[in-house]
């Protein structure tokens, strides 16, 4: 039997569905998503050029916007071949391993922009309540050890969920959901026991989501406490202006994962589409919608825009 199982996993290729359901659609879809992938990879390219080149935006907060917007060309890059294969040559079949591929990358991004998100307000939570001490605490090498110790974090918790996966023997059901590879939808297919599979992904969302949520979660709540000790009303909104686009930015990525996640365990009976709409908002909303945030929100940023697109003023 161990065999016979081993023999199924090494062939097997998986279907991958697309939008069946909005066939008449078709036509106006697939633009739709080419403009979202060109504004997410356009925008985050713009984003990490501007901050190269503006010498002024070389500090901990815009290095790390520099680690969010790699991360997001990661996301949108991991998922745009199986769509454009998919939706534009209607080649929907995907080997196993080129699958699995793909799965651990678009977890790994996942991970690695909660990681993000979190090292973010911990630099929003010094600038405001130690400000002080921001340019001693927040050094370059430390900055370039938290981005190493996020990336090596996410690594970790997902590198075992492909291995775990090629454990299993997978029988003749190959079609996926989605027009990408996730491990919540691979862990329908297996013909074995996928409780190992089901348990440890519920610990490494609870291990890393859950507690990255709740440490933002602090760092707001304390950043909060200090604001509201300022006697200037003025002071207060020019406090809170600095935080808008993480916050922003932490809505439109812990909304989507946690609609993704309650969608896949307690709505096992909702529409298809539903679970599809859900996945779109998880993998393609925060990769378009980062950089424009920060370009409308950041000064600084706003600026050197400005000054790209409608030239230097004389």
């Amino acid at each position: 039997m161990r065999s016979f199982g081993t023999n199924i996993t090494s062939m097997t290729t998986f279907i991958l569905r697309g939008f069946p359901e909005m066939e008449g659609l078709e036509h106006w879809l697939t633009p739709l998503l080419l403009l979202l992938y060109t504004v997410s990879i356009l925008g985050n390219i713009l984003i990490l050029f501007i901050i190269k080149k503006e010498q002024s935006l070389h500090q901990p907060m815009y290095y790390f916007l520099s680690l969010l917007s790699v991360n997001d060309l990661g996301v949108s890059l991991s998922t745009l071949p199986t769509v454009l294969a998919t939706l534009c040559f209607h080649a929907p079949e995907a080997a196993f391993d080129a699958c699995l591929t793909q799965m651990f990358f678009i977890h790994f991004f996942s991970w690695t922009e909660s990681g993000i998100l979190l090292a973010m307000s911990f630099d929003r939570y010094v600038a405001i309540c130690n400000p002080l001490r921001y340019s001693t605490v927040l050094t370059d090498s430390r900055v370039a050890h938290m981005g190493i110790s996020i990336t090596l974090r996410s690594f970790c918790m997902v590198f075992p969920l492909p291995f775990l996966l090629k454990r299993l023997p997978f029988c003749e059901d190959n079609v996926l959901t989605h027009s990408y590879c996730l491990h919540p939808d691979l862990i329908r297919l297996p013909c074995g026991d996928t409780t190992i599979n089901s348990m440890y992904g519920l610990f490494i969302v609870i291990s890393a989501f859950g507690v990255d949520a709740v440490l933002i979660l602090l760092s707001y709540a304390l950043i909060l406490c200090s604001v509201l000790a300022i006697a200037s009303q003025g002071e207060t909104l020019k406090t809170f202006n600095t935080c808008v686009s993480h916050i922003c930015a932490v809505l439109i990525f812990y909304v989507p994962v946690v609609s993704v996640s309650m969608v896949h365990r307690f709505g096992m009976h909702a529409p298809e589409y539903v679970h599809k709409f859900m996945s779109l908002m998880y993998l393609f909303v925060p990769p378009m919608l980062n950089p424009i945030i920060y370009s409308v929100k950041t000064k600084e940023i706003r600026k050197r825009l400005h000054k790209m697109l409608l030239g230097p003023k004389h």
